[in-house]
Order: C-alpha cells, then sequence, then structure tokens
C-alpha cells in the first residue's frame, strides 16, 4: 500500500476540484442574484433528482451507516436503518403531493416567505432563522468528517493541521459555488452523486473479491452474521431501533429535513414547473430506497472483511470504511475512495452553503425574486463569506467534544431544530388562524427545551421509554399546540390578504 501516499491522494483531490471548478465555469453564466437564487428556474428534473440523492446520502450516510452496521447496539444496527428509509417514502410523497403545490403557487423562492403570507411576519423570520441554525449544525456535521477523514490520512502525514484542513475544504466549496451558486450545484451535485455512488459500488466488488466470494456468498456471509436484520418488533417501544418509532421517524425527518428545508427545496423551486418537480420528487425517493440498501451491504462486507482478515475495529465507527478502504484494498479503492467521500459531502455542503446565503439575504435583508439587481451581488458575496467563516467555527467545536457516530448526532440535533420548522408548517397548512407575533418566537424556543427535558426524564418515568426520532413529533405538536393558544381567527381583511 505505501504507493498510495498522501501525496498521491493530494494530487487526485486537486484534479477532482478542478473538475468541479471548470463545471462551475461553464454553468455559471452572468452569475447574477437570480442564477444564484434560482438557477433561471430552467433546470431539467431528471438532472435534479440525480443531485439530491447525493446531497440526501452526504458523507454523513457515506461513513456513519457503514460503521454503525456492527454495533452491538443503539440506534440503526445491522439493516434497521432500512425502516427509516421507508418511512422516507412517506415523507416525499406528502413533499411532492402536499408542500411542492404551495410552493409552486406562491412561486416562492425562501420557503419561508409562505408563513409570512400565512400566519404573520414574526412566524416567518422565525421559521427561516430556525433553518439557519438547522442546517449550520448540519453541514458542519458533514463538513467534520470529510474533514476528520482527510486530517487522518492525507493532511495530517504531511504536516497540516486539523483546523488548516478544514480551511482548505470551505475555500473549496466557495471557490466552484461563489458564482453560479443552485445554477452551478444542480450540475455538481449530479457528477458528485455519480462519483459517490460509484465508489461504494468499486469497494464491494472489492471486498467480495479479496474474500473470493459470489453475490449469493456475500449474502449468505452477511446474513449469517446477523447483519441484514430489518424489522425490530420483538422489545416494544423502548428499543431505540423499534419499526414504529424508525418508520414514523423516517416519515417525519423526510418531511422536515427534504420537504421543510430550503437547502433541499432550493434545488426542486428551480424545476421548469410543478409537474416536473414532482417528477424529480418521486424518481429520487424510488432510486433512494436502493442507495441507502447499498450502504448497508457495504457496511456489512465492511464487518465482514474485518472479521475475515483478523483486522481490529476501530473505537470510533466512523472509521472503519476509511480504514479498510485505504490501508487494506488496492490502492486504486483508496483513491475512490476519497473522492467518493469528498462527492458525498460536498454535494451536501455546497447546497448548504448557497442555501444559507439564500435564506439570509431574501429573508433577512429582503433580496427578493423583484430586487435581484446588480449592486445586491457585493452584499450576497459578503453574506457567503459569512456563513464560510461560521461553519469553519462551528465544525472546530464539534471536532473538540465529539465522541459518537455522526450520523446519531445529526439526526439528534435535526429533531431538536427542526420540530419547531414542523409545527409552524402544520399550523399553516391545517388552520386558518393568526398568531400574536410577540409569542411565536418564545413558544418555538420553549417547545425544544420542553423536549430535552421530556427526552432525559422518559427512561425514568415512563417505565424505560425512550423516544429516539420521535422527539421530532413532540417537538412540533408542541409547538403547534403553543401555536394554536396564542392565535385568533382571521379577520376577512387577513383573508383577503392571505
Amino acid at each position: 500500500m505505501e504507493q498510495l501516499s498522501p501525496s498521491l491522494i493530494l494530487s487526485v483531490i486537486i484534479g477532482y476540484f478542478l473538475v468541479l471548478i471548470a463545471i462551475s465555469y461553464f454553468t455559471a453564466g452572468k452569475g447574477d442574484n437570480k442564477t444564484f437564487f434560482t438557477a433561471n428556474r430552467d433546470s431539467p428534473w431528471l438532472l435534479v433528482a440525480i443531485g439530491m440523492i447525493g446531497a440526501s446520502l452526504s458523507g454523513v450516510t457515506f461513513v456513519s451507516i457503514p460503521g454503525l452496521i456492527g454495533k452491538d447496539s443503539g440506534p440503526n444496527i445491522n439493516f434497521s436503518y432500512m425502516q427509516m428509509v421507508f418511512g422516507y417514502l412517506v415523507g416525499y410523497t406528502v413533499i411532492a403531493l402536499v408542500l411542492m403545490p404551495i410552493y409552486y403557487k406562491y412561486n416562492l423562492t425562501s420557503i419561508y416567505t409562505y408563513l409570512d403570507k400565512k400566519i404573520g411576519r414574526s412566524a416567518y423570520k422565525t421559521g427561516a432563522a430556525f433553518f439557519l441554525l438547522s442546517r449550520v449544525i448540519g453541514a458542519s456535521f458533514r463538513l467534520y468528517l470529510v474533514s476528520m477523514v482527510l486530517d487522518i490520512f492525507v493532511t495530517g502525514p504531511l504536516g497540516i493541521p486539523f483546523f488548516l484542513t478544514v480551511i482548505i475544504t470551505i475555500i473549496l466549496i466557495w471557490i466552484y459555488t461563489y458564482k453560479g451558486g443552485i445554477k452551478t450545484i444542480v450540475v455538481t451535485d449530479t457528477f458528485q452523486t455519480i462519483s459517490m455512488l460509484a465508489a461504494v459500488g468499486l469497494t464491494i466488488y472489492a471486498i467480495m473479491n479479496s474474500l473470493d466470494a459470489s453475490f449469493s456468498d456475500m449474502w449468505s456471509m452477511i446474513s449469517d452474521r446477523g447483519y441484514t436484520k430489518i424489522f425490530y418488533f420483538d422489545d416494544g417501544w423502548n428499543d431505540s431501533n423499534n419499526f414504529f418509532k424508525q418508520f414514523i421517524g423516517g416519515a417525519l425527518i423526510a418531511v422536515v429535513m427534504t420537504g421543510l428545508d430550503q437547502d433541499m427545496m432550493q434545488k426542486n423551486l428551480t424545476c421548469r414547473s410543478l409537474g416536473d418537480a414532482q417528477k424529480n420528487v418521486f424518481t429520487f425517493s424510488i432510486i433512494l430506497i436502493f442507495a441507502n440498501l447499498l450502504f448497508l451491504v457495504l457496511g456489512a462486507l465492511l464487518y465482514t472483511f474485518a472479521a475475515e482478515k483478523g483486522i481490529m475495529i476501530p473505537e470510533r465507527a466512523d472509521q472503519l470504511y476509511p480504514m479498510i478502504a485505504i490501508d487494506h484494498l488496492s490502492p486504486v479503492v483508496g483513491i475512490v475512495f476519497i473522492l467518493g467521500l469528498i462527492a458525498a459531502a460536498y454535494s451536501s455542503a455546497d447546497s448548504a452553503l448557497t442555501s444559507l446565503t439564500t435564506i439570509f439575504c431574501v429573508d433577512f435583508l429582503n433580496m427578493d425574486k423583484d430586487n435581484m439587481v446588480e449592486k445586491d451581488t457585493k452584499t450576497r458575496l459578503l453574506v457567503h463569506v459569512g456563513f464560510s467563516i461560521i461553519l469553519l467555527m462551528v465544525i472546530l467545536a464539534f471536532n473538540a467534544y465529539n465522541d459518537d457516530s455522526v450520523i446519531n448526532k445529526l439526526f439528534t440535533a435535526a429533531n431538536y431544530t427542526y420540530g419547531p420548522i414542523l409545527g409552524l408548517f402544520l399550523f399553516s397548512i391545517l388552520t386558518d388562524r393568526v398568531t400574536n407575533n410577540s409569542w411565536v418566537l418564545p413558544i418555538c424556543l420553549a417547545s425544544p427545551i420542553l423536549c430535552y427535558i421530556i427526552n432525559n426524564l422518559s427512561g425514568q418515568y415512563m417505565g424505560g421509554f425512550q423516544w429516539g426520532n420521535m422527539i421530532l413529533a413532540l417537538n412540533g405538536s408542541l409547538t403547534f399546540i403553543g401555536l394554536m393558544i396564542i392565535s385568533t381567527a382571521k379577520t376577512n381583511s387577513s383573508k383577503l390578504i392571505a
């Protein structure tokens, strides 16, 4: 494995980013605000669908999900993660048939503008602010993963400190997104999705070849070790992998982390029509099932390979895939893994940086679709740089205390930060009421705090019950109830305005 030196890997990475920069050059066009925010609403739906697969999976799925397969306990062991994936289908159906028609009806650039039209100004600003918090945390977790792997296998051996690795990682994103924004990302995400899935497929083939196993042999090996168990009913609601908790949680997570997330919806809103956007959602949701199954098969094979070759499992499960790909398989697999990891991480992180910039510019600086004048381009660039710096600081903070698989931390954070957004949208869609603006923010802040307290006390006072991803449902419900309490029926004049 001496051939797979840090310098060689770095050279390949540089070549990869030159491709992304070239794509950016040819797609950015004039690089004005309309291009950056909406891609001129002219994206082919199939291109968006392929790109969304990579954005949905991300570097978290690429590294963390395979690492969780062989753990003895905790959420998402074996193939139990598929229970959540099946729940995703329900969530994506809601997105396509309920949320997408709303977004296209109002011709939205920021999806949180809908809250202003339906509930009030405070709800609008609160929803946008919670998205900023949620996406900063999520993007930081994802970028942390790729920075960690690069630090261990590439930049660290070259004497480059971790914080500088993170800076380089973020600068690279900024370079190829600062001009074209979402128009560039629709294309680069498609390229990165293909790269990521190719890396997983090649790794599976390489492990099977190393173990001299056919496809049927492979399935027998991982099945005999119990890795292919999907459904968990026996231990009831106290089990973190319980089917109903995972399925319902998956449906809710799909709705909030895709349908109520500007990052994901901004790509959909670049499609030419509602019909195209709906075709995109249904297509990518079906493909996503098989893509996630591919990752789970990879994880089972990684643990099987380690057992067969006498390889010690690293203490942190996130490091299993990179360790085997780089240290125990061919140099080609190691290089492809690095490219796949970067593709997975950047396919979600680049759009996150763009969506954060969009939300702040549109929702807080009022650069709406009718006011995307050239003089605002400099302001947009400054906001873009500002969020790059924020991501850097959060990644460094997370690195200081991380002690668990990133996938679990990501879902935990999502349950608390997306809950108020879920409650706000439920209230706006299901009711015809307006809120007392001064109480919206306090309620949205109180809801996750109450959920945190309830979650910590449930094991003691609810017979050992663990909320898991169902905390998102509780969070959204508490927000909804609070909004009902402070709301009043719309007057005839307010109905006309809405």
